[in-house]
């Protein structure tokens, strides 16, 4: 089989995607000054790119599979020409469009305006659909820093990503929309899914994603109970389907397994306590295959 091309955006998207892909079992070494890292896997290559254009190269079937924010796939006008694959729910933005929080953004686009933004196409698009009178000054990084509220201001209209709003509060802008929500994910060209082979390996891939997926939100109890109480316990127990359950030695009572949302921990191990649960273990999951 021909490797599997697979293309890795530098920065945020880099650090999760490799962590992900190292629980798959599958290793990474990056070697200084170069963009090609090692594995072990002599199925696959990898490419380091720029988050931007990622979708891009995909389109072009210049590699098989990438990892991209869904904002940059719409801004580069690809998201007929890829499939999506999963969303791995890394690092969730919302594109927004922020306005000074002094102004009346009616009031503003009565006029001529500014839009600063690295989301061209997207700010066109919204600039269009909404009948403004705006130009778009492309940024580079920093786009707060353009949006003021006075007549030296570079810009009157941000467009940008926000996970909390934090940084478009401490410059003192509002958000007035939310142009797209976006995430991490896995993204595929259509040349490489028409064959079967990749496909294959892609759906694999897939599969193992979810597997560890699912694993970082569970975690495994087991636990021992004595025949008089073991009833009781078990009809308490929650389950991904149901308990694991074996006889102890000796008759004297029995050992249960369970694996359960971690969330629900901090309620579950004093309930588990109150109903005879004894010697409880508490442990991490790698993979979940349903």
């Amino acid at each position: 089989m021909e490797k599997l091309r697979i293309l890795l955006a530098k920065g945020r998207i880099y650090d999760s995607v490799y962590a992900l892909l190292n629980d798959v079992g599958i290793t990474l070494t990056l070697p200084d000054r170069t963009y090609f890292p090692i594995t072990n896997q002599a199925d696959l290559t990898f490419q380091v790119v720029k988050p931007q254009i990622t979708s891009a190269l995909l389109a072009q079937d210049k590699a098989d599979v990438g990892f991209s924010g869904k904002d940059w796939v719409y801004e580069n006008g690809v998201q007929d020409e890829l499939e999506e694959i999963m969303d791995l729910g890394f690092d969730p933005v919302r594109i927004v469009a922020a306005i000074p929080e002094t102004r009346d953004f009616k009031e503003l686009i009565s006029k001529p305006v500014t839009i600063a933004t690295e989301y061209q196409n997207l700010s066109r698009k919204w600039v269009d659909e909404n009948k403004i009178d705006g130009k778009i000054f492309r940024t580079w990084g920093t786009s707060e820093g353009f949006v003021q509220d006075n007549d030296e201001a570079p810009a009157q209209i941000l467009i940008d990503n926000t996970s909390t709003g934090s940084s478009l509060k401490a410059n003192r802008l509002k958000i007035e929309c939310t142009l797209m929500e976006s995430s991490t994910r896995m993204y595929a060209s259509k040349k490489a899914l028409a064959d079967p082979e990749k496909k294959q390996k892609i759906m694999e891939l897939k599969m193992l994603f979810e597997a560890v997926l699912a694993a970082r939100n569970k975690v495994m109890l087991e636990m021992n109970v004595g025949r008089a109480r073991f009833e009781e316990l078990v009809k308490g127990l929650p389950s991904m389907k149901s308990p694991t359950i074996s006889p102890l030695y000796g008759d004297d009572g029995y050992a249960i397994k369970i694996a359960v949302s971690k969330s629900e921990v901090p309620t579950l191990l004093p309930k588990l306590k109150a109903l005879g649960a004894t010697d409880i273990l508490e442990y991490d999951l790698r993979k979940v295959l349903p």
